[in-house]
Order: structure tokens, then sequence, then C-alpha cells
């Protein structure tokens, strides 16, 4: 089934191609925000930070790493590089603001949100600190949130979120 986002309607179309569907999004309707001057980190893959669909903004998954540099913030590392300890609530505070950094730059604010999945890779030691920083950061506007465990992330981060905002 194929769905199509109109700024209006969640539209259900056909599997088979139709033009009427074809023509219910527009140019101005589907769009791409990667910011030049960005100050969010920069992708690890070749994708957009966010991208709007109607009144949808649909963000990549983002994590805590800082624009321009290799060290992550709460990433502890050993002489030879590899990773001996993660501070989950440095993590978690530089996701969300990764997160508020891309939502401005793409012409939303942190209370548009209203879906979150959360991605730890260790969720028995990680999950009571992430709660406690996600209520300060959530404590006026409450998205849907779902969290999930995994085994690792494409870089040495311990925390990832993808988020869905809705937008005028």
């Amino acid at each position: 089934m194929k769905y199509a986002v109109t700024r209006k309607n969640l539209i259900l179309i056909a599997d088979r191609e139709d033009a009427a569907a074809r023509e219910l999004l527009t140019e101005s309707d589907i769009g791409m925000t990667q910011p030049e001057e960005s100050s969010a980190p920069e992708p690890v893959g070749a994708y957009p930070h966010a991208r709007r669909v109607g009144n949808l903004l649909f963000l990549s998954g983002i994590g805590p790493r800082v624009r321009g540099q290799q060290q992550i913030p709460g990433v502890t590392r050993d002489d030879d590089g590899r990773v001996v300890a993660h501070d989950i609530e440095a993590q978690c505070r530089s996701v969300f603001e990764n997160v508020r950094a891309v939502l401005k730059e793409s012409g939303a604010t942190w209370e548009q949100l209203i879906d979150v999945t959360v991605f730890l890779t260790n969720m028995a030691d990680d999950f009571d600190t992430f709660n406690s920083v996600y209520a300060e950061y959530f404590s006026t506007n409450q998205p849907c949130r779902t969290t999930v465990e995994v085994n690792c992330l494409p870089t040495p981060i311990a925390i990832e979120l993808k988020c869905i905002a809705i937008v005028d």
C-alpha cells in the first residue's frame, strides 16, 4: 500500500500507478532540509537531516555528535581509541540540542514534536537516566514516544532519536 500525505490529509493510494494519485503530492508538499550553514552534526551518510512532506517534518536519526568534531560528548576512549565508557546524561543533552537545531533550521520548534523514537544501546543501564533527562526537556510538550534497545548504532554513541514534527 502507498500513502500520500497532503497538506490536509493522509490518503491511501492503491498499489497501481494512478495519475490522480501522483498529482496529490506537488513539489511544494515535499522538501528536504539541509541548510549549508547548519549547527547540527554532519550526517554519517547520504541523507538529509529532515524532510518535509505536507505539514509533517520527518527527522533522520540524530545522535549526540558535535559538528566538525571527532570527539563525541559523553564518550571515553582508551589510548587505542576503543570506547571504554559513556556518559548517557551528556549524550542525551547533546542529542536533544541537536534535535532542537535541526527543528529550528527546518522552520519548526520543539513544541511541534509529535512523535519521538529513541534508540538506546544499553536499556538496562541507561533507561532511568535517559528518562530523567527526557522529562526535563519534555516537561511542557509530550509527544508520543517509543524507546527500543539496539545492539549498536553507526558511530560509537549510546543514543539516537528519530522524530516527527507538525509544521505550519
